[in-house]
């Protein structure tokens, strides 16, 4: 974890990676929502990994890096086991607590 006083805003691919990892990290094994990354989606994180960065720097850094549909991918998967609120709710705390105990500013906001 990175302390308050050096956290800095994203500001590059490389920090998306390493923010994704470090969220990866704790949503894989999480017990309320790991399911939906090794037993729903059976996700090969190595290949997910610079398509998910692609996204988030397109979303963040407004560069066309990104090709896709995530919105058809997550319906698909919500097809084979439907994520209820309080899944989607543990992911995003997962995932806010990766971005603030890494990063701080605009960017970090956004994501």
């Amino acid at each position: 974890m990175t302390s308050p006083e050096t956290r800095v805003d994203i500001s590059d691919r490389q920090d998306i990676e390493t923010l994704l990892r470090r969220f990866y990290e704790q949503a894989i094994p999480d017990p309320i929502i790991g399911k939906f990354f090794t037993e729903v989606a059976h996700l090969d994180l190595e290949t997910h990994l610079p398509k998910i960065a692609n996204f988030w720097e397109q979303m963040l850094f407004q560069r066309a890096v990104y090709s896709g549909s995530p919105m058809h991918a997550h319906l698909v998967l919500n097809s084979k086991e439907p994520m209820l609120p309080e899944h989607f709710e543990r992911w995003l705390m997962l995932w806010e607590t990766a971005v603030d105990q890494m990063f701080t500013g605009e960017k970090a906001k956004i994501a």
